[in-house]
């Protein structure tokens, strides 16, 4: 099941089913006659040369991307295809950056949860406690109705990269007309992530990159994501492409404050990172160097349904049960970039995949293809 998309938002997702996992599954990593997904080669062959096979008969001519995937611990398979910059001639690697977009709102959850662990406050807790000037039907919105898309707030304030300081966003978030009584109905709100951010500044008492890069990259030994505080090398981040092929520049290239985007876009999308950097974060998780385990607990709990649909909504995950175990995924895209990441908790599985060039007039939608399903059915087979 597909739900609706954020155009023009460069955090806004599609969300994509994995329900059931292997159940849910074409038996050879096919989706046959559909073009969808071609099948994996021999089951003789190798895990990495089954996906690298997978993708070169999946993955449309000319399109760039980077895949990883990882089961019981161990990268089985990370690689680009085609180019990361045309221009240059630069091919798309397994390091390329790219903007992972909403992947970036798992990410402000966990901080929130550390801050918690930590004793600094509770999801429970409402604005009113950190944030002066909320009117009161603001002020009550709790940090688990922002966390779970369920506060009412309107969904944007604007465009990613309007110019729009912490305290303009939140003057505009105290002005805005509530679209729902917090606590009772679903709303993908990239607004209520902003707002979770100047919660972690105010509280932790440091800059919202800066308090990631500490709690939580640092201890992941994530060297390479972030806005600002990694030393970029400029040609090793993917050139963004738009529907008709034209060059729209490198994410970092576009209108941010000199410490990362504007707050249309902090804290819910727009950090850059590398396919091994979400490989290391997956492996964290899988144990309590960042978080402990009743904080990990909320971020996969699915604690609201995503509307008339079978998955929910954690903390920054989109959670899935199913008879075979629990999905938990989540993807990004601003309609050029875009980055799924997803981890099959019962079987040690994890899938990530990012391009700057996702879409093109008559050519191709790599949402479309369903990637992360074939090349988790390959990884299955051939591991």
């Amino acid at each position: 099941m597909t739900h609706a998309s954020h155009p023009g938002a460069g955090r806004g997702t599609t969300r994509r089913r994995f329900v059931g996992q292997a159940a849910a599954l074409l038996s050879g990593c096919a989706l046959a006659a559909t073009g969808a997904l071609a099948g994996c080669s021999s089951p003789r062959e190798s895990v990495g040369a089954a996906i690298d096979d997978f993708l070169a008969d999946a993955v449309p001519e000319g399109a760039g991307l980077t895949v990883l995937a990882a089961h019981r611990g161990e990268i089985v398979y990370c690689a680009g295809r085609g180019a990361a910059d045309r221009g240059s001639g630069i091919g798309a690697g397994c390091g390329t950056v790219y903007d992972i977009g909403s992947v970036t709102k798992q990410f402000t959850a966990a901080a929130v949860l550390g801050l918690e662990t930590d004793g600094a406050l509770a999801t429970a807790d409402p604005l009113s406690r950190f944030l002066d000037g909320m009117p009161g039907d603001k002020g009550g919105i709790t940090l688990h109705q922002l966390l779970t898309h369920t506060s009412g707030l309107p969904d944007r304030l604007g465009g990613d990269y309007d110019v729009l300081t912490r305290e303009d966003m939140l003057a505009a978030v105290a002005g805005s007309e509530l679209l729902s009584t917090p606590g009772t109905e679903h709303r993908y709100s990239n607004t209520g992530y902003s707002v979770l951010a100047a919660v972690v500044e105010e509280v932790s008492g440091t800059g919202y990159e800066e308090y990631l890069a500490t709690r939580l990259f640092t201890p992941a030994r994530m060297a390479r994501t972030g806005y600002v505080l990694p030393r970029w090398d400029p040609a090793q981040i993917a050139v963004e492409y738009d529907a008709s092929g034209t060059p729209a520049g490198r994410p970092h290239e576009r209108r941010w404050n000199e410490d990362g985007p504007y707050w249309n876009l902090r804290g819910n999308g727009g950090l850059l990172s590398t396919a091994p950097d979400m490989f290391r974060w997956h492996r964290a998780l899988e144990g309590n160097r960042v978080l402990p385990e009743a904080a990990k607990e909320k971020l996969f709990t699915p604690h609201v349904r995503e509307g008339d649909s079978a998955s929910y909504y954690g903390y920054g995950w989109v959670v899935e049960p199913g008879d075979g175990g629990t999905t938990v995924w989540h993807n990004g895209s601003n309609g050029r970039s875009y980055a799924e990441f997803t981890r099959f908790l019962d079987e040690g599985l994890m899938v990530f995949w990012a391009t700057g060039d996702v879409r093109r007039d008559g050519a191709w939608n790599l949402q479309e293809l369903d990637l992360t399903r074939g090349t988790a059915e390959c990884a299955r087979e051939h591991g």
